[in-house]
């Protein structure tokens, strides 16, 4: 077939794309060596075709395709749908709505934690998927016979797989489970991501309020310069030399100078006194105004109590054929384990009652877990 690679063919196919209740969307896209991800193809698929659009075609313009992606009465598949989400939100300041994620679905079903997409076709549909291009440069042009085949494959797979998913959801009456994690997919929150909050991202473990604040400041930091520059955040600054940054606080480009972590010469570059300043600025902030470092696992027994959760989400995991990471993470473990009223989702919704009313009982001593025939069984107490 034919690339889309003109405006008005765009229009035409998306008319008919949208005339059907359910569509396969998928895309191919680079961010290596950007902050945001350079949107290369768009391929969609309905029960009678599947078009493969070039979204780096000279003089394309992609609102027929954004307002495909907004109409209320066209369900959307994906998988693995956040990025691709991420990536019509920020060229077009919508949210794809309503969606339903393959692997989400396949999660709920128990095909364990983030399936990948060939997988879940071989298990689903029988069909191995070729590997070929996955990790082709897809902002080459002209885009091959070969590359074209592979995209297209890509959503007429996803058909059979959302056929199957969605087929076996409404037989275990889990329809409204997915239903409720693609509301919090298609929240523009979600993906609303300001610099001040780029410090939740980092794994880094601060103990002091004071270097909680430097941390705050510097990876807001960081997260500005990499969007003005539109490069990945390890192009400015690395994850450990964050870390080091805020656990050491320099306050000179001296002392900056001192960080292993950091390349020889940087305290002399012009991001030198930016990092000084954004220490000043954290090391001058409120400490009343940060968030609270309360480590869960502090408190009496906590460590223990987070060991014996897992042991109940994973029995449970096993028992309804849900993977355990859709259930609950282990910060919502830890979370549990220090507060009943945590504001977690394991304890709202279908997960509370599938784990989190458990999990509270376990935790008071209203369930103990014992072993049966080689196998964790729970037993209630009264």
């Amino acid at each position: 077939m034919d690339l889309i690679t003109t405006t008005t063919d765009l229009a035409a196919a998306c008319d008919r794309l949208a005339k059907h209740p359910v569509i396969t969307v998928d895309t191919e896209f680079l961010r290596e060596t950007t902050y945001y991800p350079l949107l290369c193809v768009v391929q969609m698929a309905s029960a009678e075709e599947a078009v493969v659009i070039d979204t780096l075609a000279e003089g394309i313009e992609l609102n027929p395709f954004f307002d495909l992606m907004a109409n209320e009465a066209v369900l959307k598949v994906f998988h693995a749908a956040r990025q691709d989400i991420e990536i019509v939100w920020h060229q077009s300041g919508t949210i794809p709505h309503p969606i339903f994620d393959t692997q989400v679905a396949a999660m709920v079903l128990g095909y364990g934690d983030s399936i990948a997409y060939d997988q879940l076709v071989e298990r689903v549909a029988g069909h191995r998927p070729d590997k070929t291009h996955r990790f082709t440069d897809w902002s080459r042009r002209p885009l091959s016979k070969e590359q074209v085949h592979y995209a297209i494959s890509d959503v007429t797979h996803l058909r059979d797989v959302f056929a199957a998913l969605a087929a076996d959801l409404k037989k275990r009456g889990r329809s409204d489970w997915v239903s409720e994690e693609m509301e919090v997919l298609t929240s523009p929150k979600t993906y609303d991501f300001h610099p001040e909050r780029a410090w939740e991202r980092l794994k880094t473990r601060v103990r002091k309020p004071k270097e909680l604040a430097v941390l705050m400041e510097v990876a807001a930091w960081r997260e500005q310069e990499a969007q003005s520059r539109d490069v990945p955040r390890s192009r400015v600054l690395k994850d450990d030399a964050v870390g080091d940054i805020a656990t050491h606080a320099p306050t000179s480009l001296e002392r900056l100078a001192n960080l292993r972590s950091l390349p020889k010469g940087f305290d002399r570059s012009k991001w030198g006194n930016d990092i000084v300043a954004a220490v000043q600025r954290g090391l001058a902030r409120d400490p009343s105004t940060l968030p609270k470092l309360d480590n869960p696992r502090s408190s009496s027994n906590g460590a223990a109590t987070v060991e014996l959760l897992k042991v109940l989400l994973r029995m449970t995991s096993e028992r309804h054929a849900v993977a355990s990471k859709v259930i609950a993470t282990v910060d919502d473990l830890e979370e549990i384990a220090a507060d009943d009223h945590a504001d977690v989702a394991a304890l709202h919704g279908w997960r509370r009652e599938l784990f989190g009313e458990a999990a509270l009982a376990l935790k008071h001593g209203k369930l103990a877990l014992a072993i049966d025939k080689g196998r964790v069984v729970r037993v209630d107490r009264d």
